[in-house]
């Protein structure tokens, strides 16, 4: 498997993970972390990021979208 797909399954592994975590859909989780600069988060850390545990990440992420003006 090539690098690009393994980070391409990773994200989708987090949005599914913080959907889940605040009851959005997959949909909507995607759209707000996209909004809030979640993804790019994920793209430029992701050397790091996969290796924390998922409710380690969707902290982070949560943490990213608010100081972004997310307000979940």
């Amino acid at each position: 498997m090539t690098e690009l797909r393994k980070e391409i399954n990773y994200a989708v592994a987090c949005v599914s993970e913080f959907a889940e975590k605040y009851k959005l859909s997959l949909q909507e989780a995607f759209q707000y972390l996209y909004k809030y600069k979640g993804i790019e988060f994920l793209k430029e850390h992701y050397e790091i990021e996969h290796t924390l545990s998922f409710d380690d990440v969707v902290e982070d992420l949560f943490i990213i979208c608010k100081n972004n003006g997310g307000t979940l």
